[in-house]
């Protein structure tokens, strides 16, 4: 597996050779010494415009304070988990009328697609805000950002879904229409469970967007960790340190988002590699299955799979080959 990865490696990159590497690690040097620098600036521009005086600081001691920024950090956690659980079925069922053999489905969901996601998320929360309760209909804070935040997600996880679809093998779909499977039957059995395993990784890196379009909940006076830290800003007159913890929380929750995305992804190649090196049992081995032993050598495969109410036997001699 590691030579495998090397040589793909090798192809794309040529390996640097001792003069770019010293190159390299001048360059390295010289970015962090820049860094260092600006890094000091920025303090010195603080220490002298006062920002630094203890009385800007010293609140950040008191429970309250950390009691109530807590209070607005499970605001903004209800916020994105409630968008992102539903951003996650309104894209599933986006990406199932995309891909349907029904024109008015797809040409309706191409629409909403591209009109969600070319809308920016703010002017949705706006809509929702300034428009909907003039036509009688009064929303709660806590929907007039959530929703306009779904939609804007599930419009991107409606593509990332139906790439995952396309990243099926043709022939794993070919083989389940050999052995009588419905077209339903190929999606909801072969295609969806290795489409959604594909895309596990950009669904998390998704989350991190819906959690940074969650501190715009101000707008609709949601208490969350963004407006929590609005009030704090009025009651202790300090902007710069108010706002700079509140960026360490978002940082540290986005790393950590991240951190899982690319953990799983990592761990997602490595069991790829180990199943098709091994002979890949399962789902992966489908196409094979049925390229070796014709329908009977796909059953074998994805016997599994089979519905409990179609035996084999019962299947007919042919079946017509049609693309998902």
């Amino acid at each position: 597996m590691n030579a495998s990865l090397d040589s793909a490696h090798s192809v794309l990159y040529e390996p640097p050779g001792p003069r770019t590497q010293r190159i390299m690690r001048i360059a390295t040097v010289l970015s962090i010494a820049v860094v260092v620098l600006l890094g000091a600036v920025v303090v010195y521009r603080f220490y002298i415009t006062g920002q630094l005086q203890p009385r800007l600081w010293n609140f950040f001691l008191l429970p309250s304070t950390w009691r109530f920024l807590g209070q607005g950090f499970l605001g903004t956690l209800s916020i994105a988990v409630c968008a992102g659980a539903l951003s996650l079925a309104l894209g599933l069922v986006l990406m199932l009328c995309r891909i349907s053999h029904n024109v008015v489905l797809t040409w309706v969901a191409r629409i909403l697609i591209d009109f969600f996601r070319g809308v920016p998320s703010l002017l949705l929360i706006y809509f929702c805000f300034l428009v909907i309760p003039r036509y009688g209909i009064k929303l709660a804070s806590f929907w007039m950002i959530t929703l306009p935040v779904a939609c804007a997600a599930a419009a991107v996880l409606a593509e990332v879904f139906r790439a995952g679809v396309h990243a099926v093998g043709k022939g794993q779909k070919e083989a389940a229409r050999a052995l009588g499977f419905s077209r339903w039957q190929v999606l909801k059995l072969v295609v969806l469970p290795q489409a959604i395993r594909y895309v596990i990784p950009a669904l998390i890196s998704q989350l991190v967007v819906v959690v940074k379009d969650t501190t715009v909940a101000y707008v609709v006076s949601y208490p969350d960790l963004m407006q929590n830290a609005r009030v704090l800003i009025t009651n202790y007159d300090a902007l710069v340190s108010v706002y700079f913890v509140i960026a360490a929380i978002y940082i540290l929750v986005n790393w950590g988002l991240n951190s899982v995305s690319v953990r799983y992804a990592r761990g997602g190649r490595v069991s790829a590699a180990a199943a098709g090196g091994t002979g890949g049992a399962g789902t992966g081995s489908f196409a094979a299955g049925a390229a070796a032993g014709g329908v009977s050598g796909a059953a074998g495969t994805l016997g599994a799979s089979l519905p409990a109410d179609m035996p084999i036997t019962d299947m007919p001699p042919t079946v017509e080959m049609r693309e998902l």
